[in-house]
């Protein structure tokens, strides 16, 4: 596992983002320190697509989600759609609760969310 709270990957042009530990609020500063981060990547990618890989978590939490929010919209701003795939139950049902699950696509699979980029 990394220092950083997230691993950036890439699939062709698409910006990977995988969080290395659940987002619970207890998080927040390092959630905080990793914004910053994610917001550089995304600048230096080609393409503005991204997926957002939850396989080595289970949960987050609201300062979670108002960074998906605030992320999606300069995803969105630069002409890219975000997609969420490996979402746990419980991630899930956070995403079904706040009605979040209307604005990003969400994909069982890693393969799912590139086809589907890739407009597959």
């Amino acid at each position: 596992m990394k220092d950083s709270i997230f691993e950036f990957e890439h699939a062709d042009d698409i910006l990977i983002l995988v969080p290395n530990l659940d987002l619970r609020e207890l998080e927040f500063d390092a959630l905080e320190a990793g914004v910053m981060e994610v917001f550089d990547q995304l600048e230096a990618a080609a393409r503005k697509d991204v997926i957002l890989d939850f396989y080595r978590t289970d949960y987050y939490g609201s300062t979670a989600l108002a960074f998906f929010v605030k992320f999606w919209k300069r995803v969105k701003a630069a002409g890219g759609e975000m997609i969420f795939c490996n979402v746990s139950p419980h991630e899930l049902e956070v995403l079904e609760l706040t009605k979040l699950n209307l604005l990003w696509a969400i994909c069982e699979t890693r393969d799912d969310a590139i086809k589907k980029l890739q407009g597959g």
